[in-house]
């Protein structure tokens, strides 16, 4: 069969030839893979570089960890791989599938699950939203980022705010649901003021963080006290796109009713990761099939993956390969 293989001596993919995967056990299915989506999560750990990933074998492999398949009697399912899914079959877990609407694209069946499970897990099982809440997402230009502005409001937000660098992309975020966007341009005065304001006349109630780095140290120096009552305030780090570490002040601990959680594998408990499947995500293409949930894609070949790995798609966009 073909597939893209990544070999010891390179970061990028290769279109190859390959044997075909074995079920290794009955709680594996073999499938014919349509469409993987290309995501950070996949290039991390092709390259060793994502937490997840440990030390990486001297053996070709074959990336892309879920993706849209075919069981043997026809149908359609999301399926997170045991073998790499980028390739024409893969095998993946009989307890981790999910049906796919007929109406749903394979493109965008693909590109979902990630991003929904990114931002969902989040605001559901680590921040806990409420109907009422004021929720910051930094990063909000992402993939992931307009998920969690779409799904915050299907979970009853009352304030969205979402901060990015692309202004394109952050120009689109009120028609997504956002109610406040601030373009993060490197002038930290100007953020804090804008955030400043927001707070102070509507008290942030959750941070969804996929950015780490400065943009966090600001925003958590605007949610830091002055010794009187503060809004408890959920601060969920997601990504780290612009650093994996920052200062962070005792006085702001202490100074605020603040509980500092991350969303990421193996922060969830398996209860979280069972609704995921059966709750989440089920309901996640629902919404997609009716419309009620946008996400633009960019599509390739498999043939063609030796030079689309590390395509530059449009901002809020997922490059999802088409087998």
């Amino acid at each position: 069969m073909k597939a893209a293989v990544i070999y010891p001596d390179s970061e990028s993919p290769r279109y190859a030839e390959v044997a075909e995967p074995q079920v290794q056990n009955e709680n594996e299915v073999l499938v014919t893979v349509k469409a993987v989506a290309v995501k950070h999560l996949d290039k991390g750990i092709a390259s060793g570089k994502h937490y997840s990933s440990g030390s990486q074998p001297a053996t070709p492999r074959i990336p892309g960890v879920d993706g849209v398949c075919l069981l043997d009697d026809g149908r359609r399912v999301y399926g997170m791989g045991v073998s790499g899914m980028m390739a024409e079959k893969a095998t993946i877990h009989k307890d981790r599938m999910v049906p796919i609407p007929d109406g749903l694209d394979d493109a965008i069946a693909a590109a979902l699950p990630n991003a929904v499970i990114g931002a969902a897990m989040a605001l559901k099982f680590k921040a806990k939203i409420q109907a009422g809440d004021v929720v910051l997402i930094n990063g909000a230009t992402g993939v992931t980022g307009r998920m969690a502005v779409q799904l915050a409001r299907y979970y009853g937000a009352k304030k969205i705010i979402g901060t990015g660098r692309n202004q394109q992309s952050l120009s689109e975020l009120p028609a997504l649901g956002a109610d406040e966007t601030i373009v993060i341009t490197g002038y930290d005065v100007g953020f804090v003021a804008q955030l400043e304001a927001l707070h102070k006349t509507t008290p942030i109630s959750i941070v969804i963080d996929y950015l780490w780095g400065r943009t966090a140290e600001l925003i958590l120096s605007v949610l830091k006290g002055n010794g009187m009552f503060t809004n408890p305030v959920s601060y969920v780090s997601v990504g780290s796109m612009s650093g994996d570490l920052i200062q962070l002040s005792a006085a702001i601990v202490r100074s605020v009713d603040l509980q500092l959680t991350g969303s990421g594998m193996g922060s969830w408990p398996k209860e979280h990761v069972a609704k995921a499947l059966t709750e989440i995500l089920p309901e996640a293409f629902r919404l997609a099939d009716e419309g009620k949930l946008k996400l633009e894609t960019t599509t390739a070949k498999l043939s063609d993956i030796s030079g689309v790995w590390e395509r530059n798609v449009p901002a809020g966009n997922r490059l999802v390969v088409m087998v």
